[in-house]
């Protein structure tokens, strides 16, 4: 049987997203998600509570969420879990889950920050990395002042 592994999460950023490039030139970005959740407990009461997640991005996306990715920006992420361990330096073995993501959608504007986006006529659209190789294929020319953010 084929599995699935899928993961969609919309939240805040935690930082900003932190781009660096492989020795072979392959950008890469990583950044904290924070995803607030409320629930009623056992007396009734509401409660809230903030999960968090590391978020990895590759090629083209990585470089989009690279220049416009900032602390506090909400962001929709879809992409797939990923287990990876190391052994440090130590000698102990470490293990860490990210999500390895295919699309990321900026969804609305840091509190008091409108005017980020800097000034030009049009814009490529990095939709999904369907590929599997991290590459990501650029689809439509779009117009800079239809981005909500």
């Amino acid at each position: 049987m084929r599995g699935v592994n899928i993961v969609v999460l919309m939240g805040n950023m935690t930082r900003d997203a932190e781009l660096r490039y492989t020795p072979n030139g392959k950008a890469v970005a990583d950044f904290g998600l924070a995803v607030n959740k409320s629930f009623k407990d056992a007396s009734g009461e509401i409660k809230e509570s903030v999960d968090f997640f590391d978020i990895v991005a590759w090629g083209k996306l990585a470089e989009i969420i690279g220049e416009y990715g900032s602390k506090g920006k909400g962001v929709h992420v879809v992409g797939r879990l990923q287990n990876r361990n190391w052994e440090a330096q130590d000698g102990s073995k470490r293990n860490k889950i990210e999500v390895i993501a295919s699309e990321i959608t900026l969804v609305g504007a840091k509190t008091g920050n409108t005017a980020e986006v800097p000034e030009r006529t049009s814009k490529k659209a990095a939709v999904k990395d369907d590929s599997g190789d991290g590459s990501i294929p650029v689809e439509e020319e779009i117009n800079i002042d239809d981005i909500p953010f």
